[in-house]
């Protein structure tokens, strides 16, 4: 009898082992909120006991293991979910969908502010170099901001290098002096602070973009992902994300 036992506790503790875990929730979505998502998955780990690993970055670098695993996904602007949605037909549980904060645009140049840019209407002056973001969530932001106060034409003359992503954007900021400037969400500077200085717009004039996340349908733990869209929602996850440079 005694042998059974044992064999049977063997048994049991070796196909523990051989089961991968499935406790840790799976968060994928572009770089941009990453920072406040990884802060808020550290703290909800602490408080409730379950492991969370977030990906973030440009999706070709995850979606193929997204696609295995996920159980959130989030965006960094509402039409960037949905497009993901139309592009990965089945795989967003879209009943689920929640909006967290919103960020607002901002400018970015050097240190310093050599060129001495203090307005949206100074990106619009002669010699200006500016970095255009036409993805990641940014599609068309500067656009809608210049519109506002006529400098579509002014503004586009002075662009000259655009990029398909943040990430790749800010790598060229980095390597490359020639560009004075960059229209970018303001948060950008929590985390570009010895490479950048940060010129507001004013609310009235400046544009926002909101933070969507939803549960995904291959999913095996939606109880603990709405959990954890929950925690996001709460005072603690508003706070993190504040401090990232959301509102």
């Amino acid at each position: 009898m005694k042998t059974l036992i044992v064999f049977a506790l063997c048994f049991l503790s070796a196909l523990s082992q051989a089961q991968p875990s499935q406790d840790t929730l799976y968060i994928y979505g572009p770089g941009g909120p990453g920072a406040a998502m990884e802060e808020s998955a550290k703290l909800f780990a602490i408080q409730y006991s379950i492991p969370v690993k977030v990906t973030a970055g440009p999706e070709p670098k995850w979606i193929q293991q997204a696609k295995q695993n996920a159980d959130l996904v989030f965006g960094g602007a509402e039409y960037m979910l949905t497009q993901f949605k139309m592009q990965h037909p089945g795989l967003v549980d879209s009943t689920t969908r929640t909006e967290l904060y919103k960020r607002r645009a901002g400018i970015l140049v050097r240190p310093g502010n050599p060129q001495n840019i203090t307005s949206l209407k100074d990106l619009a002056k002669p010699g200006i170099r500016i970095l255009e973001i036409t993805g990641a969530g940014q599609l068309g932001m500067w656009e809608d901001l210049a519109g506002r106060q006529n400098l579509i034409g002014g503004i586009q003359k002075n662009i000259t290098g655009s990029f398909g992503n943040t990430a790749i954007a800010i790598d060229s900021w980095k390597a490359d002096n020639k560009y004075d400037a960059i229209i970018i969400f303001a948060s950008w500077h929590k985390r570009l602070k010895e490479v950048s200085q940060l010129i507001e717009i004013p609310k009235k004039q400046t544009v926002y973009r909101g933070t969507p996340i939803a549960i995904t349908t291959i999913s095996d733990q939606k109880s603990e992902a709405w959990q954890f869209i929950q925690f996001l929602l709460s005072s603690e996850g508003h706070a993190i994300f504040k401090k990232w440079g959301w509102e």
